[in-house]
């Protein structure tokens, strides 16, 4: 037996070792493995060894000890851990330190260690500062400024670090197109005075001598390149892995500077395509002897996750400096680095030092821990010393002190389901380096994940005796060998081991006790093991022995039918206390020293003398002590009474004294008198208790009476007589006492004819807080004959300990109160597992034919509503009928109609019918609110059966109460009742503490990593309790979004309050970037408190886990703010938007104030929107004086952004005094003292306001400024373009109507009034939104053919949306050649409108139909689009299905009306087996009875780059399906590859193992008995592609197509002569694999001639033809497509007309088809004698019309757009063709 122990080695630093067991027990449920794979479970396993031992042998340690097994025989496992090397930090030495600096840890499975961690980083350490610059031409002036700072740079760097070095990179973009002008003279010079275009290059290595870098400073000159994005990430990658030729330093801070004003270009985002570079960056160092990078034209840009690695294994920390037209894609950039800095620039770069020097600042305030290298099999968590969890940057280090951290890491338990054991080594072993970003120190973890194995496998005892010879035996355990069995090896693996008379025994006639699942050799599996439990499921949890109503008196849990009693109870029931304490008399006595203490209460001896509980004499109990010592007394004084005789005298337990005279009354002195029927005198006695015996003192003279009074004997006796012959008139008279009389006799067992029911228990005592269900199942048993059936009547009464003048009872309901009665009836059918899943069709059947049939009958009843609620289910303990399905039910009725309802119930229950529907007589129930009637039936043979008793659990219930069962008659049987009422106590407890969430509800980020959620404990009486807490899916999935939690928790003496920590997961880079996110929830449930506590307020609480929470915005309220020189203070409002409910801050300071200089922070705490800034300009040296200056936000809080408004204008005007009421006029604008400003100008308009009159208007009005203004001038432009370009209205009334607007659209205004003096002051900016209207149509329609009768339609959204799309409709019509309907239209409703996809099933074949789509906003629905297209005249993709993950798919043969027949393909799979299949494939050919069909559909979803769920619907079969099974290969070639599904419920399976933008085949077959079905194939490809909303991330797996190419390029029309001409076009875009060669149809587009093909090989960048044969002045139509080994692509079309020399310009045709498209102009100098013109049809990739490229073009720090057209004109001259290409600008 191996043992691992733990030997920590600690120096000044202390590490902490805790070992963390899972909330799951993953050892128990390693029970029937072997010993090593016990131990490799999980931390806490042990492993019991002993042969003798019959408890789960895998469990943990105090569990297996429990159980019985011994000591000596347990295995366990410990882990260890070691320190290597731990060295003190020394401060006198200016580098970055950890301690320690070397730990080996092993770990068992989910067990998790403590370590902490000392960092120091010096004052003033080494430091290399790397400067990248954009040399793009638009950075030309940033150049010369920084030129001109080269002496403060070096400054600046040399306070920052005492050991610098500093160098200079510049960068632009690949030299290719379309990022470069390739022409030769931009080659040579981009610009004037520019170097040529390059993509990166190292100008100063890193170095220390200032002067030299200044000096090459100088020499450099900007360059330039066409595209606004930069080449920024190849600078990047090549700078970090380019140690030696940069100069980085090993223990530096390295600090790399990017400098640009443009966005970036990132790895597939799509340019390189067009450029043809299509190879990963390889992340290798490709720098020449100039240190220029070659590979730029090469190898693709690097991508997001590549930087963030790399500069992390190098290192580096960035400061993108960058200014306002690119700052918020670097901001967004910078969160995905674990330690970065994004500065402002000026648009010149002025301030770039001051840029450098706060984010060198803010990084050196910040610590981000890393833990490198990490394997998969770890996690990773850092503490702050007083035990917050910290993020990235929390760590406040100060540089020159020793900083603390705590590191938790854990070896997970199982991965994905899979054990950390079964794993590659590599991924649970290795050197995990833990150190903070900057530093290149690291404490070096070398980290496995021990997996033991115990020694006593490796001695195993052969056909041991104990394994019948049949098996090994092996650490206590038979291993069996093959064809052998069971825990002995005693059964044989034949088919007589699967016989279910092994789940027998001579008692349970039923398998399993008809409670589970007989397996092989007589193995049950218990159906529900909450309740039933034993070898054969014989015991029920629910059936031990009670006490006083109490199962195992609430002192014990029932376990094998028998209670096991908690510590200090024991007996049958736990009713018997182990403590002597309750025996002990007043005197401290056991049992008074007479008698024993036997189950905590005193047994004492047979003396004769009436004993207390405690053995004590006690004379007064039940007679008294005269009445007890009577007869004695006569027989020893006077011998006489009825113990005369002296043997009974003799058995006297005390002696009595003859006394004279008897003494006074004391306290415990009895005086007692009798008159002796002997002689009819009286005696007098005292009694006195003394130690031993009591003392009985008797007076010697009797006192005897005169005459007697035998007279009245026989006037007794007389009166005896009369009294019995009045007895016997009752009895024949009276039936009501015969039945009495009978029912008395039958309680006694010796006056039984018959049989008897009743029910088993009198009382049973329940606390409300332990109820799991809100009925009893109350046991009723028959004695007697058991031949016969007997039909027993029973009712409940609620609150029955209620008088009749409690206050409740008082209360009278309303009797036409609505309530519900809860109906249950048992039907003539057996329950089926279906009958149990409502969505099921046998139920969702069953539930029509029960409610159609009792609807029909309850319909008697006046007021009676539908049924509802409906559901089924079995009665266990039912006699012969517990197989079949009871149905649960409620009717709404008026109160008062309850007698109706039960008579109506009985009267249909017992003639076996509600109508059509069967069901058994003999049993019912019908339920109020407050009482219960019904029926069981106890069968022939049947001794026992549950009545399923309502408890009636209301909010309102007194704290005790008590229902009354009461078996009313036998209407059915000659059975008579016996034990006819039961008592159910229902007791609300007290409790001793409250368990309780603190909210109903938290939300977390991701980012947070772990969801603390706090369980408070209210105390009332303090002790110890428990409570047990279990996360449970909502939307949030369990190991995808958090790992689930469940166990209890202890809480001690005083503790209130425990926090469970739940861990979040990382969102996938796909799940990261989707639009419609769904909101990731799960629930955490309070349970089962214990010692008397229970739940409170919240026992449940949804946790939300937000993804990176949207940023506040913050900005100044106002772009101008006025005040005066005498103005007290200045305040400034700046104002928050969005996520107001997290705190944020954001920095202000002033500019180009002439007094002072100003700066602080603005803070804004949860739920504020607006704080004011203050200043007061007299606190400041100097008068105050009129001025204008500027106030700036900058650096915001990480969760915000500054908006629009981040500067603001502070205009101080020169003040005038004037009275307070002068003043309050002026506000009034009845008044003012300055008409104009100074200069005589106009002060501005006073109270603009503007409001949107509709899609187009907007009305302006304003109260005119005091003067005379002449007229106003009203500027309008669209929010967010600058106002210098807006329109300027000229009115003279102070209000305006804008008009020809563009509808829902944001626009700006402000006023101003003019005079003969010039322009007064504008108003503030005022905005208006105009109202919504109509949407345009949508974008041209496209579709993807799938087969003659399927189709994938899409659309693209409407140029003007004209508002928010809330949905779309989809109408398609079929019609014939002259466009007129042949059939109903179909419409389908698609209400989320980014779904813009559709696909359609089971059109008909061959038929041509029209398509319209329209969309719809607030306002209503849009015009159409519509096309037509006959799909049989389409190319067909064979084999695949091309369902897009959630794309709305209808059956073209459904209903008519909206939703009717709509789904989503995620959804696919629900519909009906017997709906139409898609044709898609050919019908299948005949198959064998039995054996399934080809499953008739195929669902490819792709979750990744090598990832894709393959789903399929379950074929038609007339067996059962018992399986399928699934194969796929590469397309090219390669190992066909198995998949078997043995579920036959299951119908999806997930492929994990792909190789990314390879074809693939799959193959798809279901077997049954009778065999394996056909096949359904499908070919897919998933290819890695961008999401283009997001400029950031690569996305692997975004939608996917199919594996045939994408449509030719555009095609181009060259005329050779009237007759014939050139066509050309160009490669597809996703070829998909290699272009085998095009397909080329020519027909007329109006009809006439038969349509021509040619075949055109080649797989050229540019392929042409050349088309003979054509007729003039006639359109003809084109279609090019291509061709891979998969098929055929979609088509490219174009339509073509030569014209005759005289035909004129272009054809009427191609001029509507031009106008339509708004095609520009042709010159009016060009002239053609022939025209040639295309039009392009729906293409999903290329636009209409002819080609247009955008341009951007750079000069001056300007930025300007040259759109250019390209006009094709081909001119034919005699014999000769002319092309020219003309380029126009717009």
């Amino acid at each position: 037996m191996e043992r691992w122990k733990l030997h920590p080695s600690l120096g000044l630093l202390a590490i902490l070792l805790t070992c963390c067991y899972a909330e799951v027990n993953y050892c128990f449920a390693s029970r029937a493995k072997s010993c090593s794979d016990c131990l490799q479970a999980g931390v806490g396993c042990a492993y019991c060894a002993e042969e003798t031992f019959n408890g789960p042998r895998c469990d943990e340690l105090d569990r297996i000890l429990a159980h019985g097994c011994s000591k000596a025989s347990v295995i366990t496992a410990e882990s260890s851990l070691n320190v290597k090397m731990n060295k003190t930090i020394d401060t006198r030495i200016q580098q970055s330190q950890v301690s320690p600096q070397q730990v080996s840890m092993t770990f068992l499975p989910g067990e998790e260690k403590l370590m902490d961690v000392e960092v120091f980083a010096p004052t003033k350490g080494p430091l290399d500062l790397y400067i990248l610059m954009d040399f793009s031409n638009s950075m030309s002036d940033d150049l010369d400024n920084l030129k001109k700072m080269g002496n403060d740079l070096a400054s600046l760097v040399r306070n920052m670090s005492d050991d610098y070095t500093i160098g200079f990179g510049k960068f632009v973009d690949k030299v290719i197109e379309p990022q470069t002008d390739m022409r030769p003279v931009k080659l040579l010079q981009p610009w004037p005075n520019s170097d040529p275009p390059f993509s990166f290059q190292n100008v100063i290595k890193l170095t220390g001598d200032s002067t030299h870098f200044i000096s090459e400073l100088q020499k450099e000159r900007i360059s330039g390149n066409l595209d606004a994005p930069e080449g920024g990430f190849d600078a990047i990658l090549q700078a970090a892995v380019c140690e030696e030729k940069i100069g980085w330093r090993k223990y530096s801070t390295h600090l790399l500077v990017f400098s640009t004003e443009s966005a970036f270009h990132y790895e597939a985002d799509g340019v390189n395509v067009l450029s043809g570079i299509l190879p990963r960056n390889d992340e290798q160092c490709h720098l020449n002897a100039q240190d220029q990078y070659t590979e730029d034209t090469k190898q693709d840009y690097p991508s997001i996750p590549t930087l963030i690695r790399l500069l992390g294994k190098h290192n580096i920390i960035p400061i993108f400096a960058v200014t306002e037209h690119s700052y918020t894609y670097y901001n967004k950039l910078k969160d995905y680095f674990p330690i970065a800095e994004v500065g402002l620039l000026e648009e010149d770069s002025s301030n770039i030092l001051q840029v450098m020097k706060t984010a060198f600042e803010s990084i050196r305030s910040k610590m981000s821990i890393r833990a490198e290298n990490r394997p998969k099999a770890f996690e990773s968590t850092f503490f702050t010393t007083d035990g917050r969890t910290a993020e990235y940057g929390a760590f406040n280090f100060k540089p020159g002190e020793i900083g603390k951290f705590r590191m938790r890491l854990k070896a997970q338990q199982a991965i994905d389901g899979e054990l950390v054991c079964k794993m590659n080594p590599e991924d649970k072993e290795g050197t995990i380096r833990v150190k903070p970003t900057t530093f290149s120190s690291a404490v070096n973890v070398e980290a496995s994940v021990l997996c033991p194995t115990c020694d006593c496998e490796k001695t195993r005892l052969r056909n041991a005796e104990r394994c019948n010879g049949n098996g090994d035996l092996v650490c206590g355990r038979c291993q069996c060998h093959g064809g052998w069995l069971g825990n002995f090896c005693n059964c044989s693996a034949s088919t007589s081991a699967l016989d279910k008379n092994q789940c027998t025994t001579p008692d349970i006639k039923e398998p399993c006790s008809g409670r589970g699942d007989c397996l092989a050799c007589g193995t049950c599996v218990c159906y529900n093991p909450d309740q039933f439990e034993g070898p054969y499921c014989q015991f029920d949890k629910n059936q031990c022995q009670r006490y006083g109503g109490f199962l195992c008196n609430d002192r014990g849990k029932c376990i094998m039918g028998q209670c096991s009693c908690q510590k200090g109870w024991e007996g049958s029931a736990c009713e018997c206390p182990t403590s002597n304490q309750t025996c002990l008399d007043t005197k401290g006595n056991l049992c008074g020293g007479r008698g024993a203490c036997v189950c905590g209460r005193c047994q004492c001896p047979d003396s004769g003398i009436e004993m207390s509980a405690n053995c004590e004499p006690n004379f007064q109990f039940q007679f008294g002590v005269c009445e007890f010592t009577r007869s004695c007394v006569q027989c020893q004084a006077w011998k006489t009474g009825e113990k005369k005789d002296k043997e009974e005298c003799d058995k006297c337990p005390f002696k009595v004294i003859m006394v004279d005279e008897l003494e006074e009354e004391k306290q415990d002195l009895e005086s007692c008198s009798f008159r002796d029927e002997d002689d009819d005198c009286t005696y007098y006695y005292t009694t006195q208790p003394k130690t031993k015996e009591l003392e009985v003192q008797v007076l010697k003279k009797k006192d005897c009476p005169g005459a007697g009074l035998l007279w009245l004997l026989p006037f007794l006796l007389f009166l005896l007589l009369l009294l019995a012959l009045l007895l016997l008139c009752c009895w024949k008279l009276c039936p009501c006492c015969k039945s009495c009389w009978q029912g008395c006799l039958a309680l006694l067992p010796c006056c039984r004819r018959g049989r008897m029911v009743g029910f088993k228990e009198d009382e049973y005592v329940m606390r409300q807080s332990l109820l799991t269900s809100d009925h009893l199942d109350t046991p009723m048993v028959r004695t007697g004959p058991p031949k016969g059936t007997d039909v027993v009547r029973w009712k409940v009464t609620d609150n029955v300990h209620r008088g009749p003048n409690h206050p409740q009872a008082l209360i009278e309901p309303n009797p036409k109160e609505m309530i519900q009665f809860p109906i249950s009836l048992r039907l003539n059918r057996l329950f089926s597992e279906n009958l149990s899943r409502p969505e099921s069709r046998d139920a969702e059947q069953l539930h029509m034919e029960v409610a159609d049939n009792l609807n029909e009958v309850y319909k008697q009843i006046p007021g009676a509503h539908k049924i509802q609620q409906t559901s089924f289910r079995l009665q266990k303990n039912a006699g012969k009928r517990q197989d079949y399905t009871i149905m649960d039910t409620v009717l709404s009725a008026p109160r008062n109609a309850y007698p109706d309802i039960v008579k109506l119930t009985e009267r249909n229950v017992q003639s076996g019918n509600f109508r059509d529907l069967k069901v058994v007589p003999g049993y019912y129930t019908v339920a109020s609110d407050r009482e219960a009637a019904g029926a069981v039936e106890f069968q022939e043979g049947v001794e026992s059966v549950d009545v399923h008793v309502p408890l009636f659990v209301k909010d309102e219930d007194d704290d005790k109460k008590q229902l009354q069962v009461e078996a009313r008659d036998v209407p059915l049987g000659i059975a008579e009742i016996g034990k006819r009422f039961v008592n159910i106590t229902i007791i609300k407890e007290h409790a001793t503490s409250v368990f309780s969430f603190l909210q109903p509800n938290y939300t977390y980020s991701r980012q947070d990593r772990v969801a603390n959620i706090p369980i408070s404990r209210e105390i009332i009486e303090d002790g110890l309790t428990q409570v047990t807490y279990r996360t449970k899916d909502l939307t949030a999935k369990d190991k995808k979004d958090y790992v689930g939690k469940e166990g209890d928790l202890s809480y001690s003496p005083g503790e209130t309050q425990k926090v469970v920590p739940v861990p979040l997961l990382e969102l996938s880079e796909r799940d990261g970037l989707l639009e419609d996110k769904k909101i990731k929830q799960f629930v955490m449930d309070l349970s089962n408190p214990r010692q008397g506590a229970k739940l409170g307020r919240y026992p449940r609480t949804t946790v939300t886990i937000a993804d990176q929470p949207e940023p506040s915005v913050m900005m100044f309220k106002k772009g101008m703010q006025n005040f005066s020189t005498l103005d007290p203070a200045y305040t400034i409002p700046v104002v928050r938007t969005r996520n107001q409910d997290a705190p944020a801050s954001v920095k202000w300071r002033t500019k180009k104030a002439q007094r002072f200089e100003l700066s602080g922070p603005l803070m804004f705490g949860p739920g504020e929107t607006e704080k004011n800034i203050v200043i007061d300009p007299k606190a400041h040296p100097g008068p105050v004086k009129p001025e204008t200056f500027q106030l700036e936000l900058f650096d915001p809080s990480t969760n915000a952004l500054v908006g629009e408004r981040k500067t603001t204008n502070v205009n101080v005007t020169e003040g005038v005094l004037r009275s307070p009421d002068v003043d309050q006029l002026q506000q009034k604008a009845f008044t003012n003292p300055k008409a104009t400003s100074p200069g005589g100008r106009l002060l501005s308009p006073a109270n603009l306001k503007a409001r949107a009159t509709g899609p187009r208007n907007i009305h302006l009005n304003w109260d005119p400024p005091p003067g005379n203004p002449a007229g106003y001038k009203v500027k309008y432009w669209i929010y967010g373009d600058p106002e210098k370009d807006a329109q300027v209205l000229d009115v003279k009334t102070p209000q305006a109507e804008l008009t020809n607007l563009y509808p829902y659209c944001d626009y700006e205004t402000r006023v101003c009034a003019y005079n003969a003096m010039g322009d007064g002051e504008n108003t503030e900016v005022v905005s208006c939104q105009t109202l919504e209207d109509v949407p345009g149509e949508p974008g041209r329609l496209a579709f993807n053919v799938i087969s003659p009768t399927v189709t994938q339609l899409s659309w693209a959204e409407p140029a003007e949306t004209n508002g928010n799309i809330t949905a779309y409709e989809v109408i398609y019509t079929p019609i014939d050649d002259d466009l007129k309907p042949v059939g109903a239209e179909k419409k389908v409703k698609i209400d989320n409108p980014k779904k813009r996809m559709l696909l359609i099933e089971n059109l008909q074949s061959a038929q041509t139909y029209q398509y319209k789509v329209r969309a719809r906003n607030s306002v209503g629905w849009g015009p159409f689009r519509d096309a037509t297209i006959n799909l049989a005249s389409q190319p067909v993709r064979p084999l695949s299905i091309p369902i897009i993950p959630d794309v709305p798919i209808v059956d073209a043969e459904a209903g008519d009306e909206y939703d009717s027949y709509l789904m989503y393909s995620s959804d696919v799979l629900k519909s009906p087996t017997s709906s139409k299949t898609p044709s898609i494939s050919g019908e299948d050919a005949r198959l064998s009875p039995g054996v399934p069909d080809t499953p008739s559909r195929l669902v490819f979803s792709a979750l990744g780059p090598t990832a894709l769920k393959v789903s399929w619907q379950e074929p038609h079969c007339e067996k059962s399906i018992l399986g399928y099974c699934v194969l796929y290969q590469l397309l090219s070639g390669g190992e066909m590859k198995r998949l078997n599904v043995t579920n036959p419920a299951e119908n999806s399976v997930i492929i994990h193992d792909l190789l990314p933008n390879q074809s693939y085949l799959f193959k798809v077959k279901a077997q049954s008995q009778e065999g394996w079905g056909p096949e359904r194939e499908g070919v897919i490809t998933i290819e890695s592609a961008v999401d283009p909303k997001s400029p950031l991330n690569p996305v692997p797996g975004s939608p996917f197509t199919l594996s045939t190419p994408s449509a030719p390029g555009p095609l181009v029309f060259t005329a050779l002569s009237p007759d014939s001409l050139q066509l050309s076009w160009e490669k597809p875009r996703k070829p998909n694999g290699d272009i085998l060669g095009y397909e080329v149809t020519c027909e007329q587009l109006h009809g006439g001639g038969k349509p021509r093909s040619f075949q055109v090989s080649g797989d050229n960048a540019e392929t042409s033809l050349i088309v003979p044969n054509l007729i003039e002045n006639i359109p003809y139509k084109f279609k090019v497509q291509a061709r891979t080994t998969q098929g055929f692509g979609p088509e490219r079309e174009g339509i073509i007309t030569i014209e005759s020399q005289d035909g004129g310009a272009l054809s009427q045709y191609n001029n509507q088809s031009m106008m339509r498209r708004e095609v520009f102009h042709m010159p009016t100098e060009v002239t053609t004698r022939t025209n040639v013109s295309h039009t392009m049809l729906n293409d999903p990739y290329f636009s209409d019309g002819m080609t247009m490229t955008s341009q951007h073009t750079e000069t001056s720090g300007m930025v300007s757009r040259q759109v250019t057209r390209e006009v094709v004109q081909r001119t034919v001259t005699g014999g000769s063709t002319v092309t020219k290409r003309m380029f126009y600008e717009s």
